[in-house]
């Protein structure tokens, strides 16, 4: 365990697509951490190899299956995890789609839709679920995993993802807001440039697109960021120092994107 065990040890932590890519290194490194973790995601095959990966290390998670943006689901969710397992101490929204790759015009509306229904209602609705009841316990931390390209300049394609990254900024700022004071806090996240499954979906989705195709190659030219660095950003986070970091765009440490400029 390292100095951060102390914290997290036996506390309650969600992390939505917890089924792969940044999702499953957080919840194996909350784990690892001493915490309990339950794995939110729609894969029930997928939890159950993050699940796996960290029972073999020791540490406690428990799957739950369910799809984020549906008020159905994520409303069974927490009734089932306040029930069963108690007031979550932390909750990370690292569930997300990038959806195509087209201008507006030629885009498809329901995965459009999709998109921003995953991307930003999906952690709409996991907040609402657990804010209230992470306030009457005072202290929480929620993590929501945005993207730099919420920050760029548009690029003639992307509309969906952009979209949906910029309303989750605001929609966190806007809940840091209303928790101030309460103990909770609420901040969004870039995770770097991981090669995960979105990052193969881009790939395989970007062939004709300049702006995207030039990003993917640097990602698999440099070997990208390690989702490692999401982990111990997510860590630093619990320490005292930072119990009033609140409704900020956080970058991790070193990485191969240097941060822009978001607000203060």
């Amino acid at each position: 365990m390292s100095f951060h065990s102390s914290i997290l040890q036996d506390k309650l932590v969600v992390v939505t697509g917890a089924g792969s890519g940044i999702g499953q290194a957080i919840a194996i490194g909350m784990a690892a951490e001493g915490a309990e973790v339950i794995l939110v995601g729609r894969r029930v095959v997928k939890l159950d190899e993050t699940l796996a990966l960290i029972v073999d290390n020791g540490a406690k998670a428990f799957p739950i299956t369910a799809d984020v943006g549906k008020v159905e689901d994520v409303e069974a969710l927490a009734a089932k995890i306040f029930h069963d397992f108690g007031v979550p101490s932390v909750v990370v929204n690292a569930a997300g789609i990038h959806g195509e790759i087209k201008p507006i015009l030629g885009s498809n509306p329901k995965r459009w839709i999709d998109t921003l229904t995953i991307n930003t209602v999906g952690p709409y609705l996991v907040c609402r679920a657990f804010a209230g009841e992470m306030v009457k316990q005072g202290w929480g931390r929620i993590v929501n995993l945005t993207s730099a390209a919420s920050l760029s300049q548009p690029s003639g394609i992307n509309s969906a993802y952009a979209t949906s990254k910029v309303a989750l900024n605001h929609f966190t700022r806007q809940l840091a807001s209303e928790l101030a004071g309460t103990g909770v806090t609420a901040n969004v996240i870039h995770p770097g440039e991981v090669q995960t499954e979105m990052w193969a979906a881009i790939r395989d989705d970007s062939a004709d697109t300049g702006a995207m195709k030039r990003w993917v190659e640097w990602v698999e030219q440099t070997g990208g960021d390690t989702p490692e660095k999401t982990v111990h950003l997510i860590l630093d986070l619990l320490k005292p120092e930072h119990d009033n970091t609140n409704g900020r765009f956080l970058w991790i440490e070193e990485g191969l994107k240097k941060p822009l400029p978001a607000w203060d």
